[in-house]
């Protein structure tokens, strides 16, 4: 996966709603362990299918632009 793609869209919803989306709140939103979504930004481990799906539902976007296969959100 590539790790920029987590850290960009978290850091785009943070701006685009002016709020703090910290690893510990995208935790709270999606059920998905901050120490999970730190090692993912960080790339020292990959999403599993549920992890995906979660992150991807939460920025609406699909898991292959998640994952840097796709351009398209």
């Amino acid at each position: 996966m590539q790790m920029n793609k987590l850290r960009e869209l978290r850091q785009q919803k943070q701006f685009s709603v002016k709020a703090d989306l910290s690893r510990k709140e995208l935790s709270k939103r999606t059920g998905v362990s901050t120490s999970m979504i730190e090692s993912i930004e960080i790339g020292r481990r990959n999403p599993g299918i549920k992890t995906l799906i979660a992150l991807a539902d939460y920025f609406d976007v699909s898991i292959d632009y998640l994952v840097g296969r796709s351009d398209v959100r």
